[in-house]
């Protein structure tokens, strides 16, 4: 039986940098030696598999043909750890959905099975020997991200010191408590540079009765380099950097 932790990164709303804080964090638990794959779920609008270099031109299979039965979810993870400064092989898969607009299109009309998606994470798990699988969510609250939820053990919630995340936020977590995710964790996204955080850190867990591990100022060199790759990877003493290296340590003590 693997011993495996699936960790779900999710978010109530759109552009808090989930994405980014999902391949972040990833990353920096894969430089620990540790076998990690990231699944991106977020069929509907996907985009983690820029941050890695990827495109339509080298892209074969995606979860999207998993879905449809046309391969095994391992037949579309790919080994992207040539991009850790350790050139090490084997530590870190990306499994990208499907940038086709027909292919968004076609799951968009007819859904996917969510059961289908539940197999493949375990079966992933498996065939890649992974220590680490990271769920990168659709944002919101639907069916798939109640399933990825469900079946976690850490549930990170990225979010933005904003009204409308913070109730957003508060939905999710209560939610969450209900389908008894053992473990959450709370993420700040784009703080601004005269925030209080010692205080915000306080608001935060006493509001939500959930640990905030980190808060993320916003960052004018993340806006600089456009997804065009991970940012603790290319600007790894940054102070950004510094709190996903601390948040992935978390994860592999917890």
């Amino acid at each position: 039986m693997s011993n495996a932790k699936i960790i779900s990164i999710h978010s109530f709303r759109g552009g808090t940098g989930k994405s980014n804080s999902t391949a972040n964090i990833a990353v920096n638990v894969a430089r620990q030696g540790k076998r990690v794959a990231i699944v991106d779920t977020d069929i509907y609008s996907p985009g983690i598999h820029v941050l890695f270099g990827f495109d339509e031109t080298n892209i074969d299979k995606t979860l999207n043909n998993y879905l449809w039965g046309q391969c095994r979810i391992s037949d579309a993870a790919y080994d992207v750890s040539n991009i850790l400064p350790e050139e090490r092989k084997n530590l870190i898969y990306l499994v990208p959905a499907s940038i086709k607009t027909g292919d968004i299109a076609q799951i968009l009309r007819e859904g996917y099975d969510f059961n289908v998606l539940c197999d493949g994470f375990y079966d992933l798990i498996d065939a890649l020997e992974l220590d680490y699988l990271f769920i990168d969510t659709h944002p919101g609250l639907n069916e798939e991200t109640l399933l990825a939820a469900s079946i976690s053990d850490i549930l990170i919630i990225v979010l933005r010191p904003d009204k409308q995340d913070f109730q957003g936020t508060a939905v999710t977590v209560e939610v969450a408590r209900r389908l008894e995710v053992p473990k959450m964790m709370l993420l700040i996204n784009k703080a601004l540079s005269n925030t209080d955080q010692a205080q915000l850190k306080k608001d935060i867990e006493k509001i939500y009765q959930v640990p905030l591990v980190g808060i993320l100022p916003q960052s004018e060199e993340m806006m600089q380099l456009q997804s065009s790759g991970v940012f603790s990877l290319q600007v790894p003493n940054h102070p950004l950097s510094k709190v996903y290296e601390n948040i992935a340590q978390m994860i592999i003590k917890s």
